[in-house]
């Protein structure tokens, strides 16, 4: 693989290291970082007031222009089709992709071992970085490394994806809108396919918690696994939510404009972001800092050999999570510096 590329499996399989610390080792440190999530946690709420006030004014224009919005987004939404994808365009564009994803984000992708050659699966990830979302693009090209392009994985993207000027060309490259049927049909025909239950609710979180895995109770994906027959494999990235400074996620703005009602969206963000400065909606995405991003592929989990012939969803849901929150914990530890990733070993 050329020196451009993500490196895959660079380091063996974490572990959970324990180690015996010393009487007021790391109290300094750990009380700044208390300070500084509170000041953070307090400029979430004071910008979510100003937020409200200052939109108040134009809230029904802002409600017309989204309804607006949301007509010609869903006119604009195509029925999906597998055979969209372009392997030969994934091809071309992958010497680009390395190199922004290995000079920008200096990302690692470890562990691509554990996806299975001969099957499909149903992977499951971490959603982080907002609107533009780093995790997906440098896991789908560490795939596409790993494998070749000519073998199919497609990601499951919101509508309003699909519907975006400009964006037509991201279903030549594997995405597909985030419907059940069609993930299904995708797995039935040999497609690995990459599903992110948190959405926009965990991928607009405040980055005072880019260590949290929240699907916010999202467990579609488990009966999705059941229904085709194939194992989950977890994907964890940590990187994303450092992307930007996310203040919060703006639910209660997002009811208030509408947002949820004409574009299915259940966050109104709030964040500060190059080059918009304070950035609400990021409707329009933003520059993404250079965080360093890595990704780590966790073993497959086969549902019915591990919990039986009729799994319990809610059983199945919690064992995902859990054994993904573990991972992100881990490499949540051993990033030392925000942004810089530098990792202690």
């Amino acid at each position: 693989m050329p020196r451009s590329s993500p490196p895959t499996d660079a380091i063996p399989e974490p572990v959970t290291v324990t180690e015996p610390r010393r009487a007021g080792r790391g109290l300094v440190p750990a009380v700044a970082a208390r300070g500084v999530r509170g000041a953070l946690d307090g400029l979430v709420a004071a910008a979510g007031q100003v937020g409200r006030t200052a939109l108040a004014p134009a809230a029904a224009p802002a409600r017309g222009i989204l309804a607006a919005a949301g007509a010609a987004a869903r006119a604009r939404i195509g029925r999906a089709d597998l055979d969209d994808r372009d392997s030969l365009l994934v091809r071309d564009v992958m010497p680009v992709a390395w190199m922004v994803a290995s000079t920008w984000f200096r990302a690692e992708v470890r562990g691509l071992h554990h996806i299975p050659r001969d099957e499909p699966v149903l992977l499951v990830g971490n959603h982080s970085g907002g609107n533009v979302t780093p995790d997906s693009f440098v896991f789908a090209l560490g795939f596409a490394s790993h494998f070749g392009p000519e073998r199919p994985m497609h990601v499951l993207v919101h509508n309003l994806v699909s519907a975006y000027p400009g964006l037509g060309f991201l279903r030549r490259l594997g995405t597909l809108n985030a419907d059940p049927r069609v993930a299904k049909e995708a797995l039935a025909a040999g497609s690995c396919v990459l599903v992110y239950p948190g959405g926009d609710h965990e991928a607009h979180r405040p980055s005072t918690q880019s260590t949290r895995i929240d699907f916010g109770g999202r467990s579609g994906f488990v009966q999705l696994a059941l229904d085709a027959g194939v194992p989950i494999v977890p994907v964890v990235s940590i990187g994303g939510q450092e992307t930007a400074l996310f203040l919060g996620r703006g639910e209660r703005l997002a009811t208030f404009l509408g947002a949820d009602r004409h574009l299915r969206l259940k966050s109104m963000p709030i964040s500060l972001a190059f080059p918009w400065g304070l950035n609400v909606g990021d409707l329009l995405g933003h520059v993404p800092l250079p965080s360093k991003i890595v990704v780590q592929v966790l073993p497959p989990i086969d549902l019915r050999a591990r919990f039986g012939e009729h799994p319990d969803q809610q059983e199945v849901y919690d064992h995902v999570t859990g054994t993904m929150q573990e991972m992100l914990t881990e490499l949540g530890r051993r990033r030392r510096i925000p942004v810089v990733g530098w990792e202690r070993r």
